[in-house]
């Protein structure tokens, strides 16, 4: 497995600086990617969850591309439907050249309503548009110049230049847990990018995924999950977060997860409420103890 770090772009006390601290410290404690989050409406409910100042997940990534070499980059997660597919493409094609470690699109509906009504996009048909935007990042990626015809969006003779460096082309990780996001993933996913996973969930879950993927003549994508690090005495339920408890719990949650079959794990040290929030020296020490505990070179390879 390789592991990874969320990087916090958002918040009291974040800057571009603040994000490079970040990003460095993952690096050398031997994690090899870091990934950021998105919002681009900061409306009242995404603001108690997720403060301002929020910095752009792809402005960030270019920002750290430059002075953190070593990792890869990527996003956890895109809101697909908030930007024209031809953008995305091309933002992610042009920081997949410009990273040396690669680029990784997160890609999900998000699930904030007033967001969408701000952005105008309708938040009822957020999965098709999803569907239909990822289909057609894919085509910008791999045609030059491109056509696309689809229900919300049309184009054609569109250059797409630079191509990503990745080949075929970047992998998209499909975040979500409901019936219709493990479909997503089997369709049009390189990976399956779950949130704050139970064991119980992923007992069901993984089995639908593999089915959906055999539906769809497809590989069974990647399992790539995403766990929110909780340090502290939690019960041990099936129905517990993965990644919430002792340190020594948390160690056998990533070997869980190994067994489940994930080739990548993301920690997550934000805790989901701003007023909970610690310090950057907080998550630093748990991170430190997290990597302490993983096999030797894991979180290089």
């Amino acid at each position: 497995m390789r592991y990874g770090v969320n990087l916090l772009n958002f918040g009291s006390g974040t800057t571009p600086e603040s994000m490079v601290r970040q990003a460095t410290d993952a690096r050398d404690l031997g994690f090899a990617f870091a990934m950021i989050s998105d919002h681009i409406a900061v409306t009242e409910d995404v603001h108690a969850v997720y403060p301002a100042p929020f910095y752009d997940q792809f402005l960030a990534a270019a920002h750290l591309a430059g002075r953190v070499p070593g990792l890869t980059l990527g996003t956890t997660i895109t809101v697909i439907p908030y930007r024209h597919p031809l953008q995305t493409a091309r933002l992610a094609a042009n920081l997949d050249r410009m990273t040396d470690g690669g680029f990784i699109l997160g890609a999900g509906v998000g699930w904030s309503a007033a967001e969408y009504r701000t952005l105008g996009v309708p938040f009822e048909e957020r999965g098709a548009i999803t569907d239909e935007y990822l289909t057609a990042i894919r085509a910008a990626w791999t045609q030059d110049p491109c056509d696309f015809e689809g229900r919300y969006v049309s184009f054609e003779g569109v250059r797409t230049a630079p191509a990503p460096a990745t080949t075929p082309h970047l992998p998209v990780w499909v975040g979500g847990d409901s019936p219709a996001a493990l479909r997503r993933a089997a369709r049009l996913g390189e990976a399956w990018h779950p949130f704050r996973p139970t064991l119980a969930a992923l007992r069901r879950q993984l089995p639908r995924l593999a089915e959906e993927a055999d539906r769809a003549g497809r590989p069974t994508p990647e399992f790539a999950p995403r766990v929110q690090v909780a340090v502290g005495a939690v019960p041990d339920t099936a129905d517990r977060p993965l990644g919430h408890g002792s340190i020594e719990r948390i160690r056998a949650d990533v070997e869980t997860l190994a067994e489940l079959g994930a080739t990548h794990v993301l920690f997550d040290t934000y805790p989901g409420d701003p007023a909970s929030r610690g310090s950057a020296d907080d998550d630093r020490r748990v991170l430190e103890l997290i990597a302490s505990g993983l096999p030797t070179g894991a979180a290089a390879r």
